[in-house]
């Protein structure tokens, strides 16, 4: 458009700006900075792969987990176009130690709530598993019970900056776990299905495979230790070479038709009593027949066994003692009953899966010397699994999509939100000659703007600021993500009908009836009127150049933008709305008083702040190019002679010739009512004093 050529320019100069300069994904910090985030006993191992994956250290220098940045992995943009990243410590068993924030410039937390809240969210992680469906929200509908998502507590005004943050954490906990963790399950493990009924027998246990029996021989025993100095330390075994060292038999009881066919009914009733106590408990029997036996003199009972562990998919599986009384079938052959048992516990929310291959492994130990005997050990194993058949693998509770339990959660307000937009948007477009010429027209228009300062912006933290555009800027430009928009559905909303509006008024839709801030700024001049303090009236010459400092500002914030962006968070400050709607003035003194000298200035300059500094407003006037129509009308008289809405126009928003400067119109509907005015349109007197001539010389 030839009217805009300077709006024009910038456009093609931000536009360049943005994809010349276009920056590269954040590489993995090194050692030195991840370190401190590490408390004793733990330590920091060594690199795993090239994605900010490291190995995690127990005080014995023992592999104890993983530690890793989430942004190399899973960079979603937050609300400044950048990620937010976070150091995530996991066990071997896939739960999370800790959850630390390294770095992050979402501008809720940076200068206005402060981070303290933001690093209290993530200590709601620990000792949750990746398994667990954790959301961030509150329950609601019939999900209200808790019983199968894990609700972790948002931050008041900035659920949507935590929300990305655990999308981004989950997304990175996962990879790793399916990448470096294939024995922990990262889904809903599978369970006894109590429904199951057999008539199983001992035989038919062990001829389907459901029993595993591990033999060693003396001979066995002695080539494990040849070599060794423990290679002559069992006389028996070297007396015997055919005699059983170990004879292990391992069954899965979990299932109630395996249990009810190797367990005595005294033994299979404390079982189930175990069962439905411990219900993510997986119950394995395990006894020896020979000269082996289970345990050592120091094993204490409900422990884990000193003797035994076990692994699955390359990873240790936590066994314990159940503690529970054994007592076997009659059918089972004497020799288990004459052995040493144990019933066996391992949870299965860690990753243990009774249907996949595991092994148990048995240790054996020989003693060299008498004084200070040293001990060696070999490690034997038995590998088992039980047919799938036994269990059920509940389908996993997929949270709904993010954005959706935003909806969820602000579901009220939304509506509400809705409901007004909807009216606004109907009194604007079917009536706004009746509206800017209705004899209350003042108190209907503050009414609405008193709405949106305290609905809009003080409770559903509506006001939209630079941030979000400077954000899509940034993550259009480096090919990411535009999900972080969703997350906060309610301004998310105001986007949308302020986009509507475009096309349909230009600007004037949100910075003269959604901007909270802007509502404030016309109360601020409402109270000066009165008060009768005097307005000062900014030369029509200075005005003009003033306007183009918005431009200006919006374009150094670019430039930051893809220079410096760590300072971007400061200088969006520029925008006094966290203070004045998010924070309620409850800020640092200085951010206060930038706030609060912006509202006192604008009892005397009408809303000069919205007029010449706000980069928003720059940014919505550009947008106004969009529009389609000239909504307000003129008339030829408008310009010459006329000047009456040109010198009332508060916003100067109407050239000498009579035309509407869309870019700069507000849509405060003041000229639209002088238009329509016949007792204050010139060209309307003039015509109706006409008219009175020409009827007085029509009665001479």
């Amino acid at each position: 458009m030839t009217r805009h050529p300077v709006q024009r320019m910038l456009l093609r100069a931000l536009a360049f700006w943005a994809f010349m300069t276009a920056s590269l994904a954040a590489a993995p910090l090194e050692r030195d900075v991840l370190e401190p985030f590490v408390a004793p006993p733990m330590s920091l191992g060594q690199r795993i792969n090239d994605e900010g994956v490291w190995h995690l250290l127990n005080s014995g220098g023992a592999e104890a987990g993983y530690v890793f940045e989430t942004e190399p992995m899973a960079p979603l943009p937050g609300f400044s176009g950048a990620p937010i990243n976070m150091l995530v410590m996991l066990d071997l068993d896939g739960r999370f130690l800790d959850v630390k924030l390294i770095s992050h410039n979402e501008p809720i937390f940076v200068s206005g709530l402060g981070e303290a809240a933001f690093h209290k969210f993530f200590e709601q992680y620990r000792g949750h598993s990746i398994s667990d469906s954790l959301v961030v929200g509150t329950p609601y509908g019939s999900g209200s019970d808790g019983s199968a998502l894990i609700y972790l507590d948002g931050v008041t005004k900035a659920t949507a900056s935590v929300r990305i943050a655990h999308e981004s954490l989950l997304a990175a906990a996962l990879k790793v776990a399916r990448e470096k963790m294939s024995g922990v399950a990262t889904g809903p493990p599978a369970y006894p299905d109590m429904s199951h009924d057999e008539d199983l027998t001992w035989a038919r246990l062990v001829d389907e495979g459901l029993v595993t029996r591990k033999q060693v021989l003396n001979s066995e025993m002695d080539a494990a230790f040849a070599g060794t100095i423990w290679e002559r330390d069992d006389p028996e075994a070297t007396a015997d070479p055919d005699g059983v060292y170990l004879d292990l038999w391992v069954i899965d009881i979990g299932p109630p038709a395996i249990a009810r066919a190797v367990l005595s009914s005294g033994s299979l009733k404390e079982l189930q009593g175990f069962m439905e106590i411990s219900t993510s408990d997986e119950p394995i029997l395990v006894v020896e027949t020979a000269r082996h036996g289970l345990t050592t003199d120091e094993f204490i009972r409900n422990t884990a066994p000193d003797l035994i562990s076990a692994a699955q998919g390359g990873f240790p599986i936590a066994l314990r003692d159940a503690d529970i009384y054994i007592e076997l079938k009659d059918d089972v052959p004497a020799a288990l009953h004459d052995g040493t048992a144990l019933i066996l516990r391992t949870d299965r929310r860690l990753g243990f899966d009774p249907t996949s291959p595991w092994t148990l492994q048995v240790k054996a130990l020989r003693e060299h010397g008498v004084f200070k005997p040293e001990i060696g050990s070999v490690t034997f194993a038995a590998e088992h699994v039980t047919d799938a058949r036994f269990f059920k693998r509940p389908e996993a509770v997929k949270p709904v999509p993010p954005w959706l339990s935003a909806v969820y959660n602000r579901s009220t307000d939304l509506i509400v939100l809705c409901v007004f937009l909807a009216g606004l948007l109907a009194l604007l477009g079917a009536n706004l000659n009746r509206l800017a010429g209705h004899r209350h027209f003042t108190p209907i228009r503050l009414g609405i703007l008193a709405f949106v300062t305290g609905f809009i912006g003080w409770w559903g933290q509506g006001q939209l600021s630079i941030a979000t555009p400077l954000g899509a800027l940034r993550t259009l430009t480096e090919g990411g993500s535009f999900a972080f928009l969703l997350y906060d559905p309610f301004s998310l909303v105001i986007w949308a009908v302020s986009l509507l509006g475009f096309v349909l008024w230009g600007r004037g839709l949100f910075c003269g009836w959604l901007c909270p801030f802007g509502a404030m700024q016309e109360f601020a001049h409402h109270i000066a009127r009165a008060l009768r303090i005097p307005q000062f009236e900014v030369p029509r010459r200075l005005d003009n150049q003033l306007k183009w400092l918005k431009y200006i500002v919006l374009f150094a914030l670019v430039a930051i933008l893809f220079t410096v962006p760590a300072r971007l968070d400061k200088a969006i400050e520029v925008e006094p709305f966290k203070t004045a709607i998010t924070t309620f003035f409850l800020r640092e003194w200085y951010y206060v008083a930038y706030a609060a000298g912006l509202l006192l200035l604008s009892m005397v300059v009408f809303k000069g702040f919205c007029r010449y500094v706000c980069p928003l407003g720059a940014v919505m006037a550009i947008g106004g190019l969009l529009r389609t129509r000239k909504w307000i009308d003129r008339r030829p008289e408008c310009g010459s002679p006329c000047q009456l809405c040109r010198v009332k126009c508060a916003y100067g928003a109407i050239k000498k010739t009579g035309e509407i400067q869309y870019s700069e119109c507000f849509q405060c509907l003041d000229c639209v009512t002088i238009h329509d005015d016949p007792t204050q349109c010139v060209p309307l007197r003039l015509a109706a004093r006409r008219g009175r001539a020409l009827q007085k010389v029509a009665a001479e």
